[in-house]
């Protein structure tokens, strides 16, 4: 283990990792029908997932931000039901493990899990389609314990334009707008992943919480739509958000971005949807790495976003969300949720202070939370709830 490797572990053992973005949950759904039993988390399942609990502490995870997403083309109720499945597992996960997992709801809730050393677990859904036009819907996902809503996923919904889709709305539509109220009203914080630039700025101009970026880089330095463009980075310093950069290497690498869209092409040739996450999708995606030599990303490139989103956005407004279970390839050094020391180590290397690197890991996660719990009490007090309907 190098001097680096040691302090790494040392640092997170005393600010461990919020993580932005986990879709364990749809994995679960779609390997074995949420049959936890069949996906003992217990053990080691690297077989399977990119996540356990032994690689979470093996990683110093303190708290992750489970994603209760479901595919953007669910609709509906459909979307409704499959998203309360997601809630539902979660739920079950923590039951399962009350030693390791505790549920958490607020930003004490996810100190006292440190404090314990259990690890938070709180929900985010992505997608806005997970609500189906429903401000009520919206406020019984944050009565189940949904703390984010990623506004879009890769399809453009009724009122908010997607980042990998036609726009409609060139950013939010009025109900859009009246959305992202009612999330500051209710304490779920805006996650503007997934969305377009336009969505992302209106976002910020209605906001008076905090947004976040659950998993997504610079576009600076990766030219992907799904990356946050820097007069987006800059805003963040007066609006109190966090962008956690995410560690998918068609969104950090530009070499593999025309990679990535040959395997997603060799995916739906085979019939599958892009995302599968089944084995026999995870099967077929394996099969064309192996025969399709892929770009490798590293620990060094998700750094090299880091370093551009701390000195864009300000070491305040930066965090990590590595969307494991929800990519079939990972970087080298990061192939699962043990690797966050390896990305601790580089930027320790490259003279990142403790300060700094325990607001990336820990402080600035749980600030924008309590942040959003504040407006979330101020906005009740003002008002009541919104009956605004689409159209």
């Amino acid at each position: 283990m190098s001097s680096s490797q040691g302090a790494a572990q040392d640092l997170l053992a005393r600010w461990p990792v919020v993580d932005g973005h986990n879709d364990l949950p749809w994995a679960l759904r779609e390997q074995v029908r949420y049959d936890l039993d069949r996906r003992d988390i217990a053990a080691d399942q690297s077989a399977h997932l990119h996540t356990d609990l032994p690689r979470l502490r093996a990683g110093g995870v303190g708290a992750q931000f489970w994603s209760v997403y479901v595919r953007a083309d669910y609709a509906g109720d459909k979307a409704v039901s499959a998203t309360l499945e997601q809630i539902d597992v979660v739920r079950e996960l923590v039951a399962r493990y009350p030693g390791e997992l505790r549920l958490a709801l607020t930003a004490d809730d996810m100190e006292a899990a440190r404090a314990e050393g259990r690890i938070a677990s709180l929900m985010g859904a992505e997608g806005g389609h997970s609500i189906n036009n429903s401000l009520a819907t919206l406020r019984a996902l944050h009565q189940l314990g949904v703390r984010y809503m990623t506004l879009t996923h890769n399809d453009t919904i009724d009122w908010a334009d997607s980042a990998t889709d036609e726009p409609r709305h060139h950013g939010l539509s009025a109900f859009g707008e009246e959305v992202v109220r009612e999330m500051n009203r209710c304490g779920m914080l805006v996650d503007l992943s997934h969305v377009s630039a336009d969505t992302m700025r209106d976002a910020l101009r209605v906001s008076t919480a905090p947004v976040i970026f659950s998993h997504s880089s610079a576009r600076a330095v990766c030219d992907h739509p799904r990356n946050i463009p820097d007069d987006v980075l800059e805003r963040l310093s007066a609006n109190g958000g966090v962008a956690m950069a995410t560690f998918v290497p068609k969104f950090v690498l530009p070499a593999a971005v025309a990679w990535t869209q040959r395997a997603d092409e060799n995916m739906r040739a085979h019939g599958l949807h892009h995302l599968d996450t089944t084995e026999a999708g995870m099967a077929v995606q394996r099969a064309f790495a192996a025969a399709n030599p892929r770009p490798k990303a590293t620990a060094a490139t998700v750094a090299d976003h880091l370093d551009h989103m701390r000195e864009v956005a300000g070491v305040d407004h930066i965090g990590i969300g590595g969307d494991f279970d929800g990519t079939a390839f990972t970087p080298d050094g990061l192939a699962d949720v043990a690797g966050y020391p390896n990305l601790i180590a580089e930027l320790l290397d490259r003279k990142w202070s403790e300060a700094d690197l325990a607001k990336l890991t820990w402080r600035n996660a749980v600030r924008a939370l309590r942040a959003g719990e504040d407006v979330a009490r101020a906005e009740r007090a003002r008002r009541g709830p919104s009956h605004v309907t689409l159209g």
